[in-house]
């Protein structure tokens, strides 16, 4: 196992990264790793005054930084298109679009703007749209991470109810959104093949702020072990945004043998997430539910 950090990041002068829910915790942290390195970052975040706070507290630890705040409800398409559009007006391209920002877990079903489920309409249905809009910002280079879970591998998607309207489990409904976020993931890198622009994922593995609880003082004990702080939660999405060479495809995920905390290495996505007939059909239902079409044909 490599001993990757963020010290290995390359010069990023010139680069621009958009990364989601970029207002703590691993979206945070992939803002202080790339703007440290000279990238241009531009901190999206659904709550201003959270996403204020958390620029300010780049520019703290990083009085160079270019950073900036983009404000973005991904459980609101209407909200998606226009944010879309302001990034596109102000800024020439895009070189790393870090779709990072989540529901978790959410114990009792609720719906988004557009009336999706929340964890499926925010985690995978808002970042297909957004990647969708800002494509043409994205030049030969530019990299496209999408941030999924070890969930992804526990369920196979749902596409008799891939919304859980008959029978609601947050566990399998986040579950089945960090799976759309893989299938995603590797239907948009075989879409893309031939542009010069590739598409990868990443997982944190089992990451906790400081004062996170399992609910349980002996859970929290056992499990300290295998859990590790959001800034090593962030390294897989770094090092899946920047490493030199990286396959298109790729996931990056800790490198412990639970993949749970680790240096960052790559690994195999659960084999519900390859075949390309389901990327077919949840790229063909995403367009559906989020009318926003893109790389629709595929060779």
């Amino acid at each position: 196992m490599t001993s990757w950090r963020p010290a290995d990041l390359p010069d990023l002068t010139g680069k621009t990264a958009l990364v989601t829910g970029a207002n703590s915790g691993i979206g945070l942290h992939a803002v202080l790793g790339l703007a440290e390195h000279g990238a241009q970052v531009l901190l999206a975040a659904r709550n201003p005054e959270r996403g204020e706070k958390a620029v300010a507290a780049v520019r703290k630890q990083l009085p160079d930084a270019e950073v900036e705040l983009v404000q973005l409800d991904l459980a609101d398409l209407s909200d998606v298109r226009e944010t879309a559009k302001a990034v596109l007006a102000e800024h020439e391209h895009l070189d790393l679009l870090i779709n990072n920002a989540g529901e978790k877990l959410v114990s009792k079903r609720r719906t988004t703007a557009d009336g999706f489920e929340a964890q499926f309409g925010t985690n995978h249905l808002g970042h297909f749209a957004l990647t969708g809009l800002l494509l043409p910002a994205l030049r030969p280079g530019a990299r496209v991470v999408n941030i999924t879970s070890l969930a992804h591998k526990f369920f196979p998607f749902d596409f008799t109810d891939p919304q859980h309207e008959r029978r609601y489990s947050a566990g399998k409904s986040y579950g089945n959104s960090k799976l759309a976020n893989m299938i995603f993931t590797l239907e948009l890198d075989r879409r893309l093949a031939g542009t010069g622009i590739s598409s990868m994922a990443a997982h944190p593995g089992f990451a906790l702020n400081p004062d996170d609880s399992l609910g349980n003082p002996l859970l929290d004990l056992l499990a300290k072990p295998i859990t590790q702080d959001m800034a090593g939660g962030a390294l897989p999405t770094l090092y899946a945004a920047t490493v030199p060479d990286l396959p298109g495809g790729s996931l990056i995920g800790p490198g412990n043998a639970f993949r749970t905390k680790g240096f960052p290495r790559p690994e195999k996505p659960s084999p519900k997430a390859t075949d390309p007939r389901v990327g077919r059909r949840l790229w063909e239902l995403s367009e559906e539910l989020t009318d926003v079409r893109y790389l629709s044909s595929t060779s």
